[in-house]
């Protein structure tokens, strides 16, 4: 896999204000390897004047792009650049401290993994929704979460809007694996 195109910043300028969103790291990781989705996420840059994260969202990314050098996806060097690159994106980082007590409740109730809820209850603190590409998340919130958790997620698909959905790419010979831009 080669790295996405190296800007990761702010994207398109926008005039008044814009919406917010909260970011996990399946979106930040089509930022930097290409695969099905970053056209989408990379156009999230211009759609959110501002994007915010949990700080959380460093060390996700820097397991995943260690994953994808021992499986070979991308070398050793490829992983340090893209490391530099995301440490250089806008994107707001929050410390999660302010909303850990609420994405552990949410982890019980959801029965699905904290990490993935401290993103949606920051959004949730902030009012604002988070963006994922993690459909089995999405699906869960939908199914098992209150009527403000279903309010505050979106698919990647959903916030990137019908435009560009059609204009995303199809997979080429790769099989869908739930989870893979976490490196799970």
């Amino acid at each position: 896999m080669r790295s996405a195109p190296a800007r990761i910043g702010s994207g398109r300028r926008r005039t008044g204000p814009a919406p917010r969103a909260v970011i996990d790291a399946s979106i930040a990781m089509k930022w930097l390897v290409e695969e099905e989705g970053t056209a989408q996420a990379l156009a999230l840059r211009g759609a959110y004047g501002k994007l915010i994260a949990p700080d959380l969202l460093v060390p996700e990314c820097a397991n995943v792009l260690w994953k994808k050098t021992k499986r070979g996806e991308v070398l050793p060097q490829e992983a340090r650049l893209m490391a530099r690159l995301l440490s250089s994106a806008e994107i707001e980082l929050v410390g999660t401290r302010s909303f850990l007590e609420a994405a552990t409740r949410m982890a019980i109730d959801l029965d699905h993994p904290a990490c993935d809820c401290m993103y949606l209850a920051l959004a949730m603190e902030q009012d604002c929704t988070l963006v994922t590409a993690d459909a089995g998340f999405v699906e869960k919130v939908r199914t098992k979460g209150t009527p403000r958790m279903q309010k505050s997620v979106a698919s990647l698909s959903e916030a990137a809007g019908p435009d560009l959905r059609e204009r995303t790419p199809p997979r080429r010979g790769r099989k869908k694996r739930e989870g893979a831009a976490r490196g799970r």
